[in-house]
């Protein structure tokens, strides 16, 4: 098991490094406003609340599905956060912005982060407190609904950066969030389901 969780980070650390002299169409290391930038201090922030979210609910349910899809995004996006904070330091960039959330897709102010919610799809702290407080299948199928909208906040967002930034290695990573969180809604539609409850 330590052999293969060096491996993964082994391999995640020369994603990392290969990205710091790549500027997708010649471009040099991206500014400060770039999408590229943007979406990675933002995206960095989203998935945060996904890893928060997955732990959550490991502690609140035995269900081995629903365990086992929340480890599975907890580790994901615990890994690609920390690429897009590591191109981040490897471009001399700051992990934060006076610009506000969502201003790199020409949105900053959609969402007012009122309660936590700083951008769409991301739960706002009352939620993620009356998470902690259910067990069993109410945990269950209340995180399946918030890590639903949350992936659709994604999406959206991944689908940003496919179409604004310049790195190539981030475009792709992009797009594999886009592919990877829309196989995880059909999932979680389905578990959802077989709970008896609607997304």
């Amino acid at each position: 098991m330590t052999v293969a969780v060096a491996g993964v980070l082994v391999a995640a650390g020369a994603v990392t490094y290969s990205v710091a002299g790549e500027g997708g169409a010649g471009a040099g290391v991206p500014a400060a406003g770039s999408a590229d930038a943007g979406f990675a201090r933002d995206m960095a922030v989203h998935h945060q609340q996904a890893v928060e979210m997955s732990y959550i609910v490991r502690d609140r349910t035995t269900d081995v599905e629903v365990r086992r899809l929340a480890y599975d995004i907890a580790q994901t996006q615990a890994n690609q956060r920390g690429m897009l904070l590591g191109w981040l330091d490897l471009w001399g960039l700051p992990k934060v912005s006076s610009d506000g959330p969502m201003a790199w897709m020409g949105m900053a102010g959609m969402s007012d982060g009122e309660d936590g919610a700083l951008m769409p799809g991301m739960a706002t702290d009352t939620e993620l407190k009356k998470l902690g407080t259910l067990n069993g299948k109410a945990a269950e199928v209340f995180y399946l609904r918030l890590m639903t909208a949350h992936h659709q906040g994604g999406i959206h967002m991944a689908e940003g950066c496919v179409h604004r930034c310049t790195v190539d290695v981030e475009k792709r990573l992009a797009q594999g969030m886009v592919e990877a969180q829309q196989s995880e809604i059909t999932l979680m539609t389905d578990l959802l389901k077989a709970r008896g409850a609607k997304p």
